[in-house]
């Protein structure tokens, strides 16, 4: 079955210990500390392979580990950093946290490489540690934690057009008409079971097609396989109702319409609101009995509306090029920016809630700085990339919202003083 959902661990390195160890030489039997520092902990990152279709490699295998930083060793040596961890995954995946499925990365666009867990920093060797008061420390840091979480991998399919329809209209008929793509095709009640991707060229121009796999009522309320389904239209910008015209299975046409309409509105509102057109397929089936028209009952529902009807064959072809022409005609009119889902979900946050202390001095030398120190600063430090923009937006939250800022000011820090943290200066304004 294709694969299009996972739900794996990912668990980021864990950061070395420093060393303690002193100089011992033939004629220096005191020597000073020269325990080195640990190395920095493997990161767990996704990145975008071309050659994946699917997300079946997460099925059989639930958890997956960045390497621990190596312990510091004697004359200064420093440990090795641990490797990352690579995760290769089709374009269109979104990464959500698993508890809250909230975003984390959406692999789309111009994002073909995240890091979404980073490993913990090495902790400092005792060399560190000498003062005129303290010459034989007999401490090292010890390595930062690794950071660990269950995250949901959704492959969300990426097409300009999506095929909408109820089981057995066409859809897969009309897919290997217009494209090279080869689905399977049979008389199923049930439906096609995954998304089937094409290219479609024209004259005026080409563009990806995608069978979204039948829907049916209740879809939306994640009836049957309504959401694993749904979530492929996401990122469509045209929508193309497929409909049996000739009712060969007694479905009436304007009702399904209205159905599939209603479950689109009910899954996410703004889905219903993009281009849609109407393919009438079948018309080789349809045959003069003194009724109307079910072509023309289509027109005179849909078309007052702003939603063009097209008479088709998927069997014969005939109508097809006229539909096509008017499918590139609503995409160019559409925007050609990509659909991506924003971040809402951040690991780090999880250190913005912890408990662990700090302290908040006055430098007894300078009291325009004020030093933060204690292990929950030393641990958001470890995990956040403060030169990259999201790593310095976290780093100003982290402040705010853990009762740093809120502690300067009671210790009474003034606009353009200066914070210290472990190396890390800034100045300080409202």
């Amino acid at each position: 079955m294709f694969a299009d959902r996972a739900t794996i661990i990912i668990r980021s390195g864990k950061g070395g210990d420093g060393h303690v160890s002193f100089r011992r030489e033939k004629y220096v039997p005191d020597g000073g500390p020269d325990g080195g520092d640990g190395g920095k902990g493997g990161d767990v990152i996704f990145e975008v392979d071309e050659g994946q279709n699917t997300l079946g490699d997460y099925r059989h295998k639930r958890k997956y580990k960045a390497e621990d930083g190596q312990e510091g060793g004697k004359k200064r040596c420093h440990g090795a950093d641990g490797a990352d961890i690579i995760l290769k995954v089709p374009e269109g995946t979104v990464i959500m946290d698993a508890a809250s499925r909230k975003v984390i990365a959406d692999m789309s666009g111009d994002n073909r490489r995240q890091v979404v867990l980073r490993g913990g920093r090495g902790g400092k060797g005792n060399q560190h540690y000498a003062t005129p008061t303290m010459q034989v420390p007999k401490y090292a840091q010890p390595g930062q934690p690794f950071q660990e979480l269950e995250v949901l991998l959704e492959l969300k399919v990426i097409a300009d057009v999506g095929l909408v329809g109820f089981p057995n209209v066409g859809k897969s008929t009309f897919l290997s008409r217009v494209t090279n793509a080869k689905p399977k095709i049979a008389n199923y009640h049930f439906t096609t079971l995954s998304p089937n991707l094409g290219v479609v060229d024209t004259e005026n121009g080409g563009f990806i097609i995608a069978d979204i796999p039948g829907l049916i009522e209740g879809a939306s309320e994640g009836v049957g396989l309504g959401h694993e389904f749904l979530r492929h239209i996401e990122r469509t910008r045209v929508l193309v109702h497929i409909v049996d015209a000739a009712s060969t299975e007694g479905r009436d046409p304007i009702d399904d319409i209205y159905k599939i309409n209603k479950e689109l509105e009910e899954y996410n509102p703004e889905i219903a609101k993009r281009p849609q057109v109407i393919a009438a397929n079948k018309v080789d089936c349809i045959f003069d009995d003194g009724q109307e028209n079910p072509v023309d009952r289509l027109r005179k529902e849909f078309e007052p509306k702003g939603i063009k009807v097209y008479p088709i064959s998927a069997v014969t072809g005939q109508g097809v090029r006229e539909l096509l022409f008017h499918i590139k005609e609503l995409l160019d009119s559409c925007p050609k920016k990509a659909i991506v889902f924003e971040q809402e979900f951040f690991p780090e946050d999880a250190l913005i809630n912890e408990t662990l202390p700090f302290t908040v001095e006055i430098d007894e030398e300078d009291p325009s700085v004020f030093v933060v120190e204690g292990p929950r600063i030393e641990k958001m430090l470890g995990y956040t990339n403060l030169d990259s923009e999201k790593g310095f937006a976290f780093f100003q939250r982290f402040l705010k919202e853990g009762g740093i800022l809120e502690e300067l000011e009671a210790a009474g820090i003034q606009e353009g003083d200066t914070v210290r943290m472990y190396g890390f200066e800034f100045d300080y304004y409202k």
